[in-house]
């Protein structure tokens, strides 16, 4: 048996996500089948829960959607024009205590870029800088949201109706995404862009940066950690 969340959507002022860990039957192994065995499981599980349309979102996903929606998949245009993926795009911008941006990496295919050691997990994230835009390491999921729901709405207004499907979802999963071992989630973003469709805030939080962290922080589904010197005054 395991534990792995879902990501629901709210149409609740004041909360943007609903999460709920969900115990699951888990089949250990790296094939597909192994994974789509546990998604199933999940989803299972989930609509026992409440849950009705749900959608897996990673390269595991046996839907098209799915697929699309994933980081390793997911492409959309920069300012210039050049076309990028997702994942490539947000690892090429971290900053390091040691060095970074590394903006070469927005280039490279994203089963390239987690190979490289300059964006070892050994090196401390001090934050992001994305098209000359800086963003800090709190909330932590803040700047990987607000790249994901960008691709997402970029490609819905290319007109792109297999992305437009993900309004018809109102939950989602990543049978990748361990929370004891990661931080982003690409099926928590999701849930994101499609409850601030639902709430009408998307265009606002979709304006500038200003904006969507005063929305995503006036919400009751992120939280900034407090720093240390604030836990133990001199």
């Amino acid at each position: 048996m395991a534990k792995r969340p879902v990501f629901a959507v709210s149409e609740e002022k004041g909360s943007l996500f609903i999460e709920e860990e969900i115990e699951i039957e888990w089949f250990s192994g790296f094939a597909a089948s192994q994974k789509q065995k546990s998604i199933k499981s999940l989803h299972e599980s989930a609509k026992n829960s409440g849950y009705d349309e749900i959608l897996e979102v990673s390269t595991k996903s046996e839907k098209k959607l799915g697929n699309y929606l994933s980081a390793f998949n997911l492409s959309f245009p920069m300012q210039d024009g050049s076309l990028v993926f997702l994942e490539s795009a947000f690892q090429g911008s971290k900053k390091f205590e040691n060095g970074g941006p590394y903006n070469d990496l927005y280039f490279m295919k994203p089963f390239d870029v987690k190979k490289d050691q300059r964006i070892s997990k050994d090196n401390i994230i001090t934050g992001f800088v994305f098209e000359g835009v800086e963003w800090d390491s709190e909330p932590k999921t803040a700047f990987y949201d607000w790249l994901y729901i960008n691709a997402v709405n970029k490609n819905i207004q290319q007109n792109d109706e297999a992305y437009q499907k993900i309004l018809e979802y109102d939950a989602f999963t990543d049978i990748e995404f361990n929370p004891k071992k990661s931080i982003n989630c690409q099926a928590r973003s999701c849930a994101l862009y499609v409850s601030l469709f639902k709430q009408n805030l998307l265009s606002t939080a979709l304006e500038s940066k200003k904006n969507f962290l005063d929305i995503i922080l006036s919400s009751n589904s992120y939280k900034l950690e407090p720093k240390i010197e604030k836990l133990f005054p001199l």
